[in-house]
């Protein structure tokens, strides 16, 4: 699959294209739905299965500490569209400048112009171009202009709600991981490469890989019991934290901490999945770094439980 990094980078052998537009967070059943078709669209007319992303997402732009909490970062979107088959990802960069652009010449410069798009396939609530005037009736009537077709994937829903990133995200929040994984059609993880932290996880007795979660809100906030991969060719568990570490300093972006049980090994420039099983406890401020330390082994204690494992003679 191609990333297409910016429309500056855009080629003639980009057209024509088949087309959608989205944020697309978590690439969710929902979100399956809608690939497909455009996949199944592309190959009918041989013609590239292209997807357009904004980054940052227009409400992370403006309100980046209101904006609703990423379910992936990019680089974990662009493996998961990867692996629905796309062929083309056209990654834009949101400003100002283009959040101005009414959606009229949205189409017109870029669908159009750029992409040479024959088809598009897009959500039913999809919006898109200044004060979000574009919508799938103003793409009918351009693309009667301009000899391209609209479809609009139908409501995806699960026991008889909509599937959405907004549903994923509470059932997160509600600890329902069962749920979430039906929703997403895959267990829920956060991928990220273990960088260099501030080596706090040690003096509290509990060394800790930090990881780059890449996003400026996470859809998680509180200690979980965790699945981790990445570290060889085995499954390791582990207690997680995702959070600003009110204790130590609050941050402005949340940072996930993994203490991954009977391990001592070094893990830097790793890149770790983490699978999230079960919630243990809020984050919370603790009056002095004692009593945090004591949470910390409490929690640590209540991961070897719930795994089931026996802790290793260090």
């Amino acid at each position: 699959m191609e990333l297409i990094r910016g429309l500056h980078n855009l080629r003639d052998r980009h057209k024509p294209s088949v087309l959608t537009i989205g944020a697309f967070d978590g690439v969710h059943l929902g979100h399956q739905q809608v690939l497909n078709g455009l996949i199944a669209k592309a190959r009918e007319l041989s013609v590239p299965a292209t997807i357009i992303v904004l980054e940052p997402l227009p409400r992370e732009f403006f309100a980046p500490a209101e904006a609703p909490p990423r379910l992936m970062s990019f680089r974990e979107k662009f493996a998961a569209l990867r692996e629905v088959g796309l062929d083309r990802v056209l990654r834009i960069r949101f400003t100002r400048g283009l959040s101005e652009i009414p959606a009229r010449d949205f189409i017109e410069d870029i669908f159009v112009d750029k992409l040479g798009v024959r088809y598009m396939v897009v959500g039913d609530d999809l919006r898109f171009g200044h004060e979000r005037q574009g919508d799938f009736a103003l793409l009918r009537e351009l693309g009667a202009i301009h000899h391209f077709d609209v479809e609009a994937s139908d409501t995806f829903s699960i026991e008889g709600e909509r599937v959405s990133s907004t549903r994923i995200r509470q059932a997160l929040l509600d600890n329902e991981f069962s749920l979430a994984e039906k929703l997403l059609g895959r267990p829920y993880q956060i991928v990220g490469k273990v960088v260099f932290g501030q080596q706090n996880g040690r003096t509290l007795g509990a060394p800790t890989a930090n990881l780059e979660l890449d996003r400026y809100r996470a859809a998680l906030n509180g200690v979980y019991a965790v699945e981790v991969r990445g570290i060889d060719d085995s499954l390791h568990y582990g207690v997680a934290n995702v959070g600003t570490r009110p204790t130590l300093g609050d941050l402005v972006k949340a940072i996930l901490e993994v203490h991954v049980l009977n391990y001592s090994g070094n893990l830097y420039g790793k890149t770790l999945q983490i699978r999230f099983c079960e919630r243990l406890r809020a984050e919370r401020k603790f009056p002095s770094l004692a009593e945090l330390k004591q949470q910390i082994h409490h929690d640590i204690d209540q991961a070897y439980e719930y795994f089931g494992l026996i802790r290793a003679v260090q």
